[in-house]
């Protein structure tokens, strides 16, 4: 049983999020569709959250009631280190690997504030790109191509990018729609 609990942990689908960092903004765009195994039960949910006096801004991919669990424990994380994101996703992603209610939950973060971006999951990773770019859920690796692409040869700002690179996924991955919904941190 936890063997097959694992597979399906290493396979987050139903959403794709994106996080950019280009030419002094950030921005993060995540589309609005949930499915229950292949069928579409909403397509205007909204998978990002500001936090911290919208300072920082944060996406998940993966099963809702974890996400918002997650987001819980990161907005108390924050606060108890009064803003700084590297100290609040660093202990985060030790509660999350370590503790055994929280190990259990199946999804994954993207939290950035005007400095980081940062990728957490429940294996400990905290992640940050080279590239300032980061992509999550089923379309996440179409995103992300479309991302680099958009960066390395368009003049278009971060949240122009990000919400190009969603509907390009969208195009692609079934369990993305193009309901996007984009923040920004200016």
């Amino acid at each position: 049983m936890e063997k097959g609990r694992r597979e399906n942990k290493d396979r987050i689908r139903s959403t794709t999020v994106i996080c950019i960092r280009h030419k002094g903004m950030v921005a993060i765009a995540a589309d609005g569709q949930v499915t229950m195994g292949t069928t579409v039960m909403k397509n205007n949910a909204k998978k990002l959250r500001k936090m911290y006096n919208d300072k920082i801004v944060t996406g998940f991919a993966g099963a809702t009631a974890d996400a918002l669990t997650l987001f819980e424990k990161f907005e108390a994380k924050i606060e108890e280190y009064k803003g700084n994101i590297t100290r609040a996703a660093v202990e985060l992603a030790k509660d999350w690997r370590t503790d055994r209610v929280l190990r259990r939950l199946e999804a994954l973060l993207i939290i950035a504030d005007r400095e980081h971006s940062f990728l957490i999951s429940g294996t400990g990773d905290v992640i940050e790109p080279e590239d300032g770019i980061l992509a999550i859920g089923s379309g996440g690796p179409y995103a992300l191509s479309a991302a680099r692409a958009l960066v390395s040869h368009s003049d278009l700002d971060a949240a122009t990018i990000a919400k190009t690179a969603m509907l390009i996924a969208a195009d692609i991955d079934i369990y993305t729609n193009k309901e996007i919904i984009v923040e920004e941190l200016k």
